[in-house]
């Protein structure tokens, strides 16, 4: 239980990393406050953590709408007390949308730097000043192997993703002598259901199958599991990791190396 009793904000939390991490926090004692914009999914989930013997309360919420950020905080707070660890896991990715820069979507380029950059920026600045006042607090930013190498037509979370690690490594400056952590993870491709929709478009641009575009993307020929990206959030979030701040961890099969 190394993080019991600890408030937990998680955005994203519906699909995919989120709700691994959902439940590998809730199994190590964290007390979660899970937000996204499928309400039906939030609750089922919420409801699946209490079930098992967690602590989740969703809050349904539009990361794009600034409004929303503001009401999110302070019914969290109202609810469960300070946020202790805040992990900005939402995002737009290419996948819904990919195109080359020349005919890219400005619409999607305004709602992705709005959730991907934006909303991390925003409940970052609203929760410090809680986690200031105790001494102690956890922000993880999950970014991508993206924020760190060029994306072919993923222009805007290739973009955002870049500016989200300049935002964790400026935070964990600001804060560093305050009991605070600010780290990103950086996955490779991750075996989600959008994932998929994104190596479909890639197996059709380039003229491959499926199964051979998925082998080719890391060194190891294969995707990540969620849970794999959840650990090393836990992790992140525990006292073990109370020295390391403003680090990007890459999790990617060997995608990018140095």
């Amino acid at each position: 239980m190394q993080l019991r009793n600890r408030v937990t904000l998680l955005t994203g939390a519906a699909r995919g990393i989120g709700r691994a991490i959902s439940f590998a926090f809730a199994a190590e004692g964290a007390r979660l406050a899970i937000t996204a914009r499928s309400e039906p999914e939030l609750r089922a989930q919420a409801a699946e953590i209490n079930a098992a013997g967690g602590e989740a309360i969703a809050f349904p919420a539009d990361l794009a709408d600034r409004a929303a950020l503001a009401r999110l905080v302070r019914d969290v707070e109202q609810a469960l007390g300070d946020v202790e660890i805040l992990i900005n896991n939402a995002a737009l990715v290419s996948a819904f949308n990919p195109k080359p820069v020349v005919d890219f979507d400005d619409d999607y380029w305004d709602r992705s730097l709005a959730v991907n950059l934006t909303a991390p920026y925003l409940l970052s600045k609203a929760v410090l000043p809680g986690m200031i006042r105790c001494q102690w607090g956890r922000i993880i930013n999950v970014a991508s192997i993206a924020g760190k190498i060029g994306s072919i037509h993923a222009a805007a979370y290739s973009a955002t993703k870049h500016g989200l690690l300049g935002l964790t490594r400026t935070l964990a400056l600001e804060v560093a002598q305050n009991g605070i952590t600010v780290n990103a993870l950086c996955p490779g491709p991750v075996r989600t259901a959008v994932s998929d929709l994104r190596i479909r478009y890639d197996a059709g641009r380039l003229g491959k199958h499926f199964d051979d575009q998925e082998r080719s993307l890391t060194p190891m020929g294969r995707r990540l599991d969620p849970d794999e990206v959840a650990g090393l959030a836990v992790f992140l979030a525990s006292d073990k990791a109370r020295s390391i701040t403003g680090q990007p961890y890459n999790i990617d099969c060997g995608l990018v190396m140095y």
